[in-house]
């Protein structure tokens, strides 16, 4: 039998779940990219694993099934670098924190409220623990670019970096791509290019709406270990790498850039060492600048467009949470015709109803 052949324009993160599920179940698989693997949004994520506070329901659901297969991945690919260290959050006020917990509680999700004694032994890194917190113990952190090469070697598909000019169309189906490299056939491709996708979509006859907001992280220099948590504060999110680096931000993905990078970048460090038992003396190795691709409703958009066969999109920010329920899904569509039921808040016809 014929293998599909599936074309992938992306090598971040979701490209690499995309590559690893789709050829695991058969497909025959190709990666282009314009940049080295992992290299542009996955590098500069703070890469927290998480179905935290402020998304509905459906969306919560969708990224819980993710981190329950990051599980599942860890002990199938190796060098994937996941650590399920748990969280500590208590950037809300009081009254918002506890109703965070008790919804989330409500729907199932293993978070509980825990006091200063109790932070302090989750976290004796914290220099002042927090008068309340909320603690998700299933939470859990990744290093992006160690899990995008790792799920790419492990699906030993073939990746092609060159400049992805477009899109090709004929007769209502895709054809393939256009490349600085020449044309490159596939009955499938799937746009996985983070804020690359609107315009390659374009290409295709595709509008979509997508932001992409910069984030400014911070990376110290290589300390022993003095965090063991994901620590979510109203000043700074903060979490150590297993290589020895603190990354600091003071959104989920980064810190907003408007104030000047250099200047964030500084206070950051200013906050890690006022914070972190064992940090005192913490340099700053760099800070990076990331931009985030984010659809217009905050919501991630994984699907088809109605007018173009053989084509697909895959494209969100939180891309490190929910890139092995996206590969796990497309792949199964892809393949069977199936849609999980998962996905169906996430189509691009909620973009154009009516």
């Amino acid at each position: 039998m014929t293998k599909k052949k599936v074309l992938i324009i992306g090598a971040g993160i979701l490209g690499a779940s995309l590559a690893w599920h789709l050829s695991r179940e058969g497909a025959q698989v190709s990666v282009v990219t314009a940049n080295p693997p992992g290299a542009v949004a996955t590098a500069n994520s703070w890469a927290w694993i998480n179905a935290s506070w402020g998304n509905p329901e459906a969306y919560f659901r969708f990224r819980l099934e993710s981190m329950n297969r990051w599980k599942r991945l860890a002990q199938e690919v190796p060098g994937l670098g996941f650590n399920p260290c748990g969280s500590l959050t208590y950037d809300l006020d009081e009254p918002a924190l506890r109703r965070f917990v008790a919804e989330h509680a409500r729907w199932g999700y293993p978070v509980r409220l825990v006091e200063p004694d109790e932070i302090a032994r989750l976290e004796p890194g914290l220099v002042t623990p927090p008068p309340l917190s909320a603690f998700a113990e299933a939470e859990g952190v990744v290093e992006p670019v160690q899990a995008t090469h790792a799920l790419l070697a492990d699906a030993g598909v073939q990746v092609l970096v060159a400049e992805v000019h477009g899109v090709s169309v004929r007769n209502g189906r895709v054809a393939g791509i256009m490349t600085g490299e020449g044309f490159v056939a596939a009955d499938e491709v799937i746009v996985a290019a983070g804020a690359q996708s609107a315009r390659l979509m374009a290409t295709a006859g595709v509008e979509i709406k997508l932001e992409t907001p910069g984030g400014v992280l911070v990376h110290t220099d290589i300390l022993p270990p003095v965090l063991s948590r994901l620590v979510v504060s109203p000043r700074i999110h903060m979490r150590q790498t297993a290589e020895g680096r603190i990354v600091g931000g003071t959104d989920f993905g980064g810190s907003p850039i408007e104030a000047g990078p250099d200047r964030i970048a500084e206070e950051m460090m200013a906050l890690i060492r006022q914070m972190v038992r064992g940090a005192q003396n913490a340099q700053m190795h760099r800070y990076s600048v990331g931009y985030r691709p984010t659809p217009g409703d905050g919501l991630p958009i994984i699907g088809r467009p109605a007018h173009v066969a053989g084509l697909y999109l895959a494209v969100m920010h939180s891309g490190v949470t929910n890139a092995p329920a996206v590969g796990a899904f497309v792949a199964e569509e892809i393949l069977t015709g199936e849609r999980d039921a998962l996905l169906a808040p996430f189509g691009l016809e909620r973009f154009s109803a009516g």
